[in-house]
């Protein structure tokens, strides 16, 4: 017989399931050694039941999100039966539903009086995996052995004991070390306080009632979701989106996806090119996540946000061996960025195609740089992803401007940059340059958020520059008939600087900068909502003013002409330019 749950109940059982997740969360910021953990915090948590489902996500990083519920089953399917109290499972496979394998996962099973109850989850982003390119991302790489260590499930500690030979031999494989390491033990940190939590409130209302409260919490979610199917009209819906051409000789390539509504259920079908060899392949778990995000970008559903939103979606990738549904030995390091940014796009597309009501712009595709090096201060090596890098632009919506410098769409909102200064105290690096770009967001009635530029110079040595991404050569995409009259300061690209006085552009590349010399990633903004003569000529005023409209932009994307010193609106001529 079902447990009935009163209103109290369920309020208290679900603010302490969200409080868990926010402290899993803080353990790793405080505890993590990488900048990627303690100042970028590219890392995920989520909760789940025995079955097992995701029964919370936190406001974390969206690729890691959908991805941790096939990787859960699993790794959960892959040791049925000899799931033990105290056992903790590592992981990063695309084989096993992992997202790309320098996102790590831990599982750490929550026992109850003998009775596995819940799973506390943990993923974040290692700076290091191995492999012959300094954090991992390998533009040549043919196939993925030639990218870093591929980690199926395995129990880095059973039954409550440290397995060091394992866990050694892991850490063996990785450069800086150290920093590994200290993010390997904040990930178990974090998976041991919320099993902390857990256990306390399982002993505060009893393992019924908590499950009851859980069922209940998945079933509002699925309530949400089907609601809003049930309001679009039942159909037939197609979006696309093109991956733009890498550089590496394979061309643009395009991805669809096909939506159908019937009643409250929908299906996505996704259509891709064969996978390549080249490391923008995307395997099922990481595929799921995008099309995940472009739902939930549609859908804008409050919480809460669990497995219970997903049960009236069904999901197809289309053939194995495809750019969304790769299979061994595709290489794939890059694909949380690229192609998932464009899947997603797809997806969000046909939706809106489906409810024009609900359109919002894209967000800026991740363009960003990894460094390594031997930092000259230690005598150490150091190798990091730098997330400040990558932040680009929030696109526009129905109501409102684009945030500046909170992208990419892989991430939406959830990376910090982190301060400047301590990215210098970390590493042997000056950062001359982080910033937002004129007239790098997207022009519209509602203007997208303005991308950034991130330019560093190494500190008495040489370093290696990894460059990785796309939105290069594609600005982002607008809605509602937003165009981009200048589409050149909104698009991505790395830029060399070198020492007499050359200046390179380059993407998708690896090169060694000196000392004296410098390299910028520059990041596009997002996308605009709204034809751009729409927008209020006093808006573009403040903008101009501000320093994220040029005089050129103003007059050429939004028909906006202003007196010489720019404090007010030259109103004739603004007429007879958008007339």
């Amino acid at each position: 017989m079902a447990t009935h749950v009163d209103p109290i109940t369920l309020a208290v059982v679900r603010g302490a399931l969200e409080t868990t997740q926010r402290e899993m969360t803080l353990t790793l910021e405080k505890t993590g050694r990488s900048s990627v953990f303690n100042l970028a915090h590219d890392y995920s948590n989520a909760l789940f039941d025995h079955f097992p489902e995701m029964i919370l996500q936190g406001q974390d990083i969206p690729i890691h999100l959908g991805s941790l519920i096939p990787a859960m089953k699993a790794v959960a399917e892959f040791f049925d039966g000899d799931i033990q109290e105290g056992d903790v499972i590592y992981h990063n496979d695309p084989a096993y539903m992992g997202s790309h394998i320098l996102d790590c996962c831990m599982y750490k099973p929550v026992f109850y009086q003998g009775e596995l109850v819940f799973w506390t989850v943990c993923k974040g982003h290692l700076t290091d995996i191995g492999g012959p390119v300094p954090a991992g991302y390998n533009p040549d790489a043919k196939e993925i052995y030639a990218e870093g260590l591929r980690i199926p499930p395995v129990k880095l500690w059973e039954q409550g004991k440290p397995r060091n030979d394992v866990i050694n031999l892991l850490l063996t494989n990785m450069r800086a070390r150290r920093d590994q390491e200290g993010d390997i033990n904040a990930q178990y940190g974090a998976c041991r306080v919320g099993e902390r939590n857990l256990i306390a409130l399982l002993d505060k209302y009893g393992v019924d009632t908590v499950k009851a409260c859980i069922a209940e919490l998945k079933d509002m979610a699925d309530r949400q979701m089907r609601s809003l199917i049930r309001d679009v009209p039942d159909g037939v819906y197609h979006g696309s989106a093109m991956l733009e051409d890498a550089g590496h000789g394979f061309g643009e390539m395009e991805i669809t996806s096909t939506i159908t509504v019937t009643g409250d259920q929908l299906h996505i079908a996704v259509q891709s090119p064969p996978q390549i060899p080249y490391f923008i392949n995307s395997y099922e778990g990481n595929s799921l996540s995008g099309v995940y995000l472009g739902l939930m970008m549609f859908a804008q559903l409050p919480p809460p946000y669990n497995e219970g939103l997903y049960r009236c979606v069904t999901v197809d990738l289309g053939e194995k061996g495809t750019l969304c549904n790769a299979v061994e030995p595709a290489p794939h390091v890059n694909c949380t960025t690229t192609p998932m940014e464009t899947l997603t796009d797809a997806v969000r597309q046909a939706l809106e195609q489906a409810a024009p009501e609900r359109v919002t712009a894209s967000w800026g595709h991740a363009s960003g740089i990894n460094i390594a090096g031997m930092d000259p201060r230690s005598g150490e090596q150091y190798v990091t992803m730098v997330l400040a890098s990558i932040i680009s632009g929030a696109g526009a919506t129905q109501v409102m401007d684009g945030w500046h410098a909170v992208g990419p769409l892989c991430c939406f909102g959830a990376l910090s940059s982190g301060d400047v200064e301590l990215l210098e105290y970390s590493y042997p690096i000056i950062i001359h340059r982080y910033g937002l770009l004129q007239d790098s967001g997207g022009a519209g009635k509602y203007r997208g958020g303005s991308g950034t530029a991130w330019e560093v110079e190494p500190r008495d040595h040489e370093m290696q520059v990894i460059a990785f991404g796309e939105g290069r050569q594609i600005a982002t995409l607008g809605a509602a008939g937003a165009e981009n009259r200048l589409p050149e300061p909104k698009l991505g690209k790395l830029v060399v600087d070198r020492a007499d006085g050359q200046q390179v552009h380059k993407h998708n590349t690896m090169l060694t900068i000196k000392p004296g010399e410098r390299v910028t990633n520059i990041n596009p903004g997002g996308g605009g909502y709204g034809p751009a003569f729409e927008r209020d000529p006093k808006a573009v005023q403040e903008d101009v003013r501000n320093g994220l409209v040029s005089l050129e932009a103003a007059e050429l994307e939004y028909g906006v002409a202003l007196n010489p010193d720019c404090l007010s609106v030259n109103w004739a001529e603004t007429e007879r330019l958008r007339g």
